[in-house]
């Protein structure tokens, strides 16, 4: 454990827990979204962690199996806080979809024959999209301005392979962290 994560008290656990809680509330749109307002709320706003590390723990929470926001949650939270951290983080984020899950239940005939309810979600899709898209090209200007162009090629040519040969998705992964790794091998070397 480093400084950060001796040095947390009580007030520290109420922030991220209600932080952590509001985001999970109000965040529509999976794992991709709610990375981007973890990192806005942890990084740029509590100062909490590094943006670089942030990005790495998010890549590590999508690699892993289960849903990358839990994931993502539970590993940022320990990087904050060890075991506590990630314990408080993992409440508040499931917390919020369980409480709207058993609300929505109670009434699912009424949610899911309602108009509004189906434009409201389409309307929550096209917000969820925007978000994504900011936080891939805030992404691309960060690695464009550092001069490692390698991440960049692999994100095209990962795209690309996927999206007009259809090469399945795992292999490509798998074929990404090789590279990356032997990229990094390779430059410790140097």
């Amino acid at each position: 454990m480093d400084e950060n994560t001796k040095k947390r008290d009580g007030h520290f656990y109420r922030a991220l827990f209600c932080s952590t809680f509001l985001i999970s509330a109000f965040t529509v749109g999976g794992g991709f979204v709610i990375i981007s307002l973890l990192k806005a709320k942890y990084v740029d706003e509590f100062g909490w962690l590094e943006d670089k590390e942030t990005l790495d723990l998010a890549a590590l929470a999508q690699s892993m199996p289960g849903v990358m926001a839990v994931n993502a949650s539970i590993l940022l939270g320990y990087r904050m806080a060890g075991i506590l951290g990630a314990l408080t983080a993992l409440t508040a984020t499931v917390l919020p979809p369980l409480i709207t899950i058993s609300l929505i239940a109670q009434a699912y005939e009424a949610f899911a024959s309602s108009p509004i309810v189906r434009l409201a979600l389409k309307g929550m899709q096209c917000g969820a999209t925007a978000l994504i898209l900011n936080v891939a090209v805030d992404l691309v200007r960060k690695q464009w301005g550092q001069g490692v162009n390698l991440p960049l090629l692999i994100l095209v040519a990962t795209f690309v392979l996927n999206f007009f040969f259809d090469v399945n998705l795992m292999i490509l992964v798998v074929v990404d962290g090789l590279v990356g790794f032997l990229f990094l091998r390779w430059a410790e070397a140097k």
